[in-house]
């Protein structure tokens, strides 16, 4: 099953709105998707495709580290699971990097 981002939805709702009404649950789905996105679509776009170059991390967690857009160590941290992945400082830091350069 492929995990679809936030800025995926917002992206493909705000265009078939375009089109036609969108029912009631998408508009509420929509005024969601936006209210959760912390960053415009296309930024999140960019930071999920840098993310996916890192090797050591993998697309789930690229697709959570762009929807929640981490600005410090401690949100990186957040972003994975429970059993806690062995990021080193480095990584994290890389993560953070790749955030900052498309923000």
């Amino acid at each position: 099953m492929e995990t679809v981002p936030l800025w995926k939805v917002v992206a493909m709702l705000t265009e078939v709105s375009s089109q036609r009404p969108l029912p009631r649950e998408a508009a509420f789905a929509l005024q969601h998707a936006e209210a959760a996105l912390k960053t415009e679509p296309k930024v999140a776009a960019a930071i999920y495709e840098d993310l996916k170059k890192l090797p050591f991390l993998t697309d789930y967690l690229s697709t959570k580290a762009a929807d929640m857009v981490p600005q410090a160590p401690e949100d990186v941290w957040l972003l994975l699971p429970k059993d806690r992945l062995p990021l080193d400082e480095t990584q994290v830091q890389a993560v953070l990097d790749v955030v900052t350069k498309n923000l």
